[in-house]
């Protein structure tokens, strides 16, 4: 009898044991789970639209530095803004940081308004948008002076990226006033260069620029009068988002929502930007010295 007991408590200790094992293994198959999804969570990548304009790729790297410390995977995409939207639109972009309105960009809201989400909330709020001339043109100070002095500029407005909303605005502009003149595209660097060639030998150019720029603190420009207001007023600086992000990425939606910049600031981060070796060196060096700053976007 008590070879039988001790038989029957050896195999109960046998099975409690294999027991608590299985429970182990489950235990053990369920954090596995569970740090592998996180890992996935971590590696998937917040895709954010880049254009190649100063100001874009400043606040674009600005941000990748910001979210990146804030654990976040962030991919900059370098597109042209017409590319972005549909982007946005097809969700294959999270983001994009840079919208002008009222005017600038009114086409590409109307187009996707029901499709993208453009953001109530404005990151720049005295932004200014029209055609420039270096400043020794002293005949020279409203858009309906260059009919005028059309000789001297060869009837060319130098241009950047086609299909950007502001060089859509200036062939506009340009039928508005019945200017005799041809707008022509290239990217913002070339025309960059063109009108820092032309200042250099104090020839004569007229281009379409914005504040805030980095070029203005460089050269002395001024912006032409537009009497009919084809460029518009102040222009306020917008960001859009793919519809489903606010729920995708809640907190960085909230943090999108309370940036605000001023001229100095966004022309100080413009500038450690391209000072930089490469943009995120700069964006990652003024966001270190910044951070009571971002503390107020990323609360």
């Amino acid at each position: 009898m008590n070879n039988w007991k001790k038989q029957l408590s050896f195999i109960l200790a046998i099975l409690l044991i294999t027991v608590l094992a299985a429970c182990g293994n489950t235990s053990g198959e369920s954090d596995s789970e569970q740090a592998g999804t996180e890992t996935e969570k971590s590696e998937e990548a917040l895709t954010i639209g880049q254009i190649n304009w100063a100001e874009n790729i400043a606040v674009t790297n600005m941000w990748k530095a910001i979210l990146e410390e804030k654990g976040y995977n962030v991919k900059l995409s370098v597109l042209d803004m017409g590319t972005t939207m549909k982007a946005l639109e097809d969700g294959e972009l999270d983001a994009s940081l840079e919208i002008w309105l009222p005017v600038q960009d009114a086409n590409y809201l109307e187009k996707y308004q029901d499709t993208v989400n453009f953001s109530d909330a404005t990151w720049f709020d005295n932004a200014k948008v029209g055609l420039v001339v270096p400043t020794y043109l002293e005949e020279i100070n409203s858009v309906e002076d260059l009919n005028e002095h059309k000789e001297l500029f060869d009837g060319e407005i130098v241009g950047f990226d086609p299909g950007a909303g502001t060089m859509e605005v200036t062939e506009q502009l340009i039928k508005d006033y019945d200017l005799e003149y041809e707008l022509l595209p290239s990217s913002e660097p070339a025309m960059l260069s063109e009108i820092g060639e032309a200042v250099k030998d104090e020839e004569p150019i007229v281009a379409p620029l914005w504040s805030p720029h980095w070029i203005f603190s460089k050269y002395d420009l001024k912006f032409l009068e537009d009497p009919q207001e084809t460029f518009g007023g102040v222009e306020k600086i917008h960001h859009a988002t793919r519809q489903g992000f606010a729920d995708d990425y809640p907190e960085v939606s909230e943090w999108f929502k309370n940036w605000k910049m001023n001229d100095q600031q966004i022309g100080e981060l413009i500038d450690y930007v391209e000072s930089a070796e490469e943009p995120l060196d700069g964006a990652e060096k003024w966001v270190e010295e910044n951070q009571e700053l971002i503390g107020e976007w990323v609360k």
